[in-house]
């Protein structure tokens, strides 16, 4: 299975240059635990809501007075909607990420969660019986 078969295409984004208040306020607006942070259109950083109450409790400042870059995620883990979910898990796991945005060179394509994984766990099992059941047609008897 492939990361494009999975991935949320539609993604929620803010500009590097807002605050995390206005990133906090989209989150809660769109129901997400996260928002990807990007500069000139380009994928940047992840601002998650753990980093959200980090950054509210760390400073004690207004969330609106905090920037971004301040207190997002980053350096980025992408992944490619061509790679395979596995690989997609296992940078996941390498890099402990919960969100990995997908793109498509420096394009923003998609966003792979682990919830979008566990989501599909039952293709993932159906997709290995496949898999058997094709190994065995090839064995030689």
């Amino acid at each position: 299975m492939l990361v494009r078969e999975l991935m949320t295409r539609e993604v929620v984004t803010c500009e590097a240059d807002e605050t995390v208040g206005t990133a906090a306020e989209r989150m809660l607006a769109e129901g997400i635990g996260s928002v990807l942070i990007t500069r000139d259109g380009n994928p940047v950083a992840v601002l998650t809501e753990t980093d959200v109450l980090r950054a509210g409790v760390a400073t004690g400042d207004p969330l609106d007075a905090i920037p971004i870059p301040r207190v997002a995620s980053h350096p980025l883990v992408t992944t490619r909607g061509d790679a395979t979910v596995r690989a997609a898990v296992r940078t996941m796991l390498d890099n402990d990420v919960k969100k990995l945005p997908v793109v498509d060179g420096t394009e923003l394509a998609g966003i792979l969660t682990r919830s979008d994984v566990v989501a599909h766990y039952s293709d993932f099992i159906k997709e290995a019986h496949q898999l058997d059941a094709m190994a065995d047609e090839w064995e030689p008897k």
